[in-house]
């Protein structure tokens, strides 16, 4: 049997990954799996979110089922407290002997543009100017939808293959992001320091139904597709909408450009279960919370759309009984694939 996709065994852990977003997290313990590690958080008394391995090292039962008090967690079994660093700090039932190696790990972590992030690798590597920047995010002349989240049955690449696949929209999104150009236009490919393109531009069509009005022109436009991953599983996906005759790979972008970019953010749970989360930025109707509400369902049915469709791939290539093949359009995919596998043989040679 041919082997599994490039880039399916293991995972990439000198990164920053999302957990989920900032307002989930409070004083309360929570229990998140990332990269197949149990993690316990809450948020100390400065609203600092704090992540520890939610397991006691006595019996390793989950520090998620303790509490908190103050600062501390303590564990449910036999009271064993923890402070922020992981450190044991009390041990009830021998507070003149405490025991020793008595610590869990602890993870670097930064609320940042809404969500809450872990570094799940080596703490002394943690670099909170490696996160991604999104310009724009406090303009106020830019609209931002609000915060999605969801769960999706499959490897966390199923996800970044279909968000480096332009043309999928054109059978699975027929009612949101399909239109005329969308099934067979060439694309470009291009590699990136920590990523890769796969963009197209579509001229003279009328815009897919997601988008057709809200747009101030029309009703042929010209449109850019923009599909873009970078490491270790971040999407950027942008839409730039021109009047017809204003678009085109050889222009700069229109002063009358209408432009939506969409930020995926996908964190493995293990290696077939992934959470998803996202929001749209745009460059128009800031103010229009209506619209922002309607972006924010017409852009959760089609991730439904996605979560149906790559669930069943999951299955289908779990259970496979015979080869599969890659097609041109998934050249960009590979690419990433590629650079994802080059990247974790890098980090397991250097352990």
């Amino acid at each position: 049997m041919r082997p599994d996709l490039i880039g399916a065994e293991g995972f990439l852990r000198n990164c920053w990954y999302v957990a989920g977003r900032s307002e989930d997290f409070g004083r309360k313990l929570s229990a998140v799996t990332m990269l197949e590690e149990q993690i316990a958080i809450f948020r100390d008394t400065n609203g600092n979110a704090i992540a520890l391995e939610d397991a006691c090292p006595h019996r390793k039962l989950p520090l998620s089922r303790g509490s908190v008090e103050g600062d501390n967690v303590v564990c449910g079994y036999h009271g064993l407290t923890f402070d922020c660093t992981g450190e044991c700090v009390i041990a009830p039932t021998q507070l003149d002997n405490p025991p020793r190696r008595a610590a869990v790990h602890s993870y670097p972590t930064e609320d940042r543009w809404g969500f809450l992030w872990l570094w799940m690798g080596d703490p002394d590597k943690a670099d909170r100017d490696e996160i991604l920047d999104i310009p724009n995010f406090d303009n106020p002349d830019w609209g931002k939808t609000p915060k999605g989240a969801m769960e999706m049955a499959c490897h966390y690449l199923y996800i970044i293959d279909n968000l480096l696949d332009p043309s999928h929209v054109a059978w699975v999104h027929l009612s949101s992001f399909a239109g005329a150009g969308t099934d067979n236009r060439p694309l470009d490919l291009e590699e990136i320091e920590n990523g890769v393109i796969v963009s197209r531009w579509v001229l003279g069509e009328e815009p897919p139904p997601y988008y057709k009005a809200m747009l101030p022109f029309g009703p042929t436009c010209d449109r850019k597709q923009h599909y873009e991953c970078r490491l270790p599983s971040t999407a950027i996906n942008m839409s730039v909408y021109t009047p017809a005759g204003e678009g085109g790979a050889q222009r700069p972008v229109s002063p009358n450009a209408f432009v939506n970019i969409s930020y995926n953010f996908i964190t493995p749970v293990n290696a077939h279960q992934s959470r998803y989360f996202w929001f749209q930025h745009r460059n128009m109707h800031a103010e229009d919370h209506q619209l922002s509400q309607r972006m924010f369902e017409g852009a959760t049915m089609a991730f439904n759309e996605d979560k149906e469709v790559l669930e069943h791939v999951q299955t289908g290539m779990a259970n496979r009984k015979s080869g599969y093949i890659n097609l041109g359009l998934d050249a960009g995919a590979m690419r990433f694939r590629t650079r994802v596998a080059r990247q974790i043989r890098s980090e397991t040679s250097t352990d």
